[in-house]
Parts: C-alpha cells; structure tokens; sequence
C-alpha cells in the first residue's frame, strides 16, 4: 500500500475483495478510513467494521455484505472522486447525486466526513472523497 493515498488504497482493497468474494479482510486504520467504513455499514453496503491494534499498528476488520444465494455484492462499484493531484470541491448546493439517487457520495466537509445527503441537510459542502453505489 502506498502512504500517498491511503484512501485511494482503501478503496482498492474494498473493491478487490467484493470482486473477490471475500467474507472480511483486514486494512490499515486511520480515523478517516474507520469513518468511511462506518458510511458504507451505515448506508448498508457493509455488514460490520471492527478497528483493533496490534502492537503500535492499527488496523480495522471489514466484514463484507453479500445478497442472495448468488452472493452478489452490496457494493456495485466504488470510485474515488477528490485525488492527491486533484481536488475536487463543491458547495453544498453543487453535490451531485451519485447513480440518480441510489448511490452515495462521501464527503470531508468542516463538519466532519458524511454522506452528500447529510452534507445537504447540514448546508456543508466540501471534498468529494469517493462515490460508492
């Protein structure tokens, strides 16, 4: 994983293991990445997130959502938005709507990191970290 873009690696790690069929896995934790993965168990693309440490390190434990025999995946497709290179801002009355209303975007507003549809209730615009549908 790369220190560039822990969110980016998040994400990554998130997609590849919803690809994959993966029950749970284990990420490096930080406040922000706990955060986004209680959004995604919040808005039910997750089942739990357990942060634990082991030692000075710290990690969170992501239990995956699964839907039907099938075992098809809560999460259709997740994107990073605002890059390291590249921010990407808006104000609260410029948040999109992600997939026409059916999926979420995450932002870091001043209020603290949320959905696009808190950020609205909450008059709070922000970064655009990532769409998740």
């Amino acid at each position: 994983m790369s220190r560039s873009d822990f969110i980016g690696d998040f994400l990554t790690c998130i997609r590849n293991a919803a690809q994959a069929k993966k029950d749970k896995l284990t990420v490096p934790a930080s406040s922000l990445t706990v955060r986004l993965a209680e959004i995604l168990k919040e808005e039910g693309f997750i089942e739990n997130v357990k942060p634990f440490a082991e030692g000075e390190k710290r990690f969170a434990r992501i239990h995956m959502k699964y839907i039907g025999a099938e075992r098809k995946s809560a999460i259709q497709g997740i994107k990073r938005i605002s890059k390291p290179g590249i921010r990407y801002y808006v104000g609260s009355n410029k948040i999109p709507k992600v997939q026409g209303g059916l999926g979420v975007a995450i932002l870091s507003t001043p209020k603290g990191v949320m959905t696009d549809r808190q950020a609205r209730e909450n008059k709070a615009g922000g970064e655009i970290l990532c769409h998740v549908w």
